[in-house]
């Protein structure tokens, strides 16, 4: 997996004399002392991280730990005050003001919470400024603006303007405009914060299936633990300007790296987090669809078992049989494809564990989780669904 952006070293000091206050800073002079003493803000404090292409990366935090601040340096908004920012190997701290302008409107965008729509410009007018700002011919925008309402599920609303639109529907429109210039990196500084639960929700789901098309690279900003852990595949926690812990959602919530960590995931909803593949296991064993009735039986017995899922040779989910029918279909010289049965739940590896539930409940056999071929992935039992609601 390439690395899409490289932050190395990262720290953003406000105030008049920042160089100056980086040295007590790297003296080990605290974010209160600091601003106790030099009335300069710490913003940002010597942070490390990678993007890889294609990845979803959150930044999460409480207000004032440093996220907006940070994101802000990404694309100069903020200037930082030491470290690098590293895009394709180059240095965008050390970048002049032609390649800097180059930078924004061709290769990084960025939604912001509260729209930031022009309230005098129809909606597609807004999707197609930036394209606008580049010198694109009308026809040309407009064309490429209308294709990317289509991408977010504005498709007829281009002639609308932003106050016609409901919230859900602006933020929408800020994110169109900023994918219309097909940007490389796109940054979300907590876009969904201010939308209703239920229109947020919509737009997490919205984003996801966007991010499928797409594969956008995306450094998404949130102070919500349920929407970072939903989004991300990977998580950076913030706290008073530095990074605590990055990983995988499944990695911080198995092995939070201190105790502010636990703390901050302890509340989480982890119906809402924990999908399919991280309580799936691998069914040992498995009957093939060519074995015979006897083979099955004698799996059963020595696995302690009622059922077994059957496949082909490609692994391909056929159907589930158990002991009672094997038994009867022996005794009524019946043969395997006689007693193979559908009557089970199927589901795909990203379903979360709060859709699982009601299968779980309900469940005669354990959960089959396939891929988009029908390859068996693994089962759920309920107790994997139970068990992946607490730590």
């Amino acid at each position: 997996m390439s690395v899409k952006i490289k932050v190395e070293n990262l720290t953003k000091i406000f105030g008049r004399n920042p160089k100056g206050v980086l040295k007590k800073l790297k003296k080990g002079m605290s974010k209160e002392e600091i601003l106790e003493k030099t009335g300069h803000a710490v913003g940002v404090n010597n942070v490390s991280f990678e993007v890889n292409e294609g990845e979803i990366f959150v930044i999460m935090g409480l207000s004032g730990s440093g996220k907006s601040t940070l994101i802000r340096c990404l694309n100069l908004l903020n200037k930082p005050t030491a470290g690098k920012i590293l895009f394709e190997g180059k240095d965008i701290v050390k970048f002049n003001k032609k390649e800097l302008r180059a930078f924004r409107q061709d290769k990084i965008a960025m939604v912001f919470q509260h729209f930031g729509l022009f309230s005098h410009r129809t909606v597609i007018e807004n999707v197609a400024y930036g394209l606008e700002v580049k010198g694109m011919s009308k026809e040309e925008r407009l064309n490429i603006a209308n294709e990317t309402l289509k991408t977010v599920g504005l498709d007829g609303w281009g002639d609308k303007m932003p106050h016609e639109l409901s919230g859900g529907m602006r933020q929408r429109v800020g994110l169109a405009r900023a994918l219309a210039n097909n940007p490389d990196i796109l940054l979300m500084d907590e876009p969904f914060s201010a939308l209703d639960p239920l229109i947020r929700r919509d737009m997490q789901l919205e984003l996801l299936d966007i991010q499928a098309k797409l594969n956008k690279t995306i450094i998404f900003i949130t102070h919500d633990v349920n929407e970072a852990f939903k989004l991300g595949d990977r998580v950076a926690v913030m706290k008073d300007g530095k990074v605590e812990q990055i990983g995988t959602p499944e990695e911080i919530l198995s092995n939070p790296a201190n105790e502010y960590i636990e703390n901050f995931i302890q509340d989480i909803d982890r119906s809402k987090i924990m999908q399919a593949k991280h309580v799936m296991f691998m069914p040992s064993p498995l009957l093939s669809n060519k074995d015979g009735l006897k083979v099955a039986v004698k799996q059963m017995q020595t696995h302690g078992i009622s059922s077994l899922f059957v496949v082909n040779k490609e692994r391909k989910l056929q159907g589930i049989i158990t002991i009672d029918d094997t038994i009867k279909a022996i005794q009524e010289k019946k043969t395997l494809n006689d007693i193979i049965q559908q009557d089970f739940f199927k589901t795909n590896p990203e379903t979360y564990v709060q859709d699982l539930i009601p299968m779980a409940i309900e469940a005669k056999y354990p959960i089959a989780v396939v891929d988009e071929t029908e390859k068996l992935q693994g089962i759920i039992v309920r107790t994997s669904v139970l068990s992946g609601l607490v730590s």
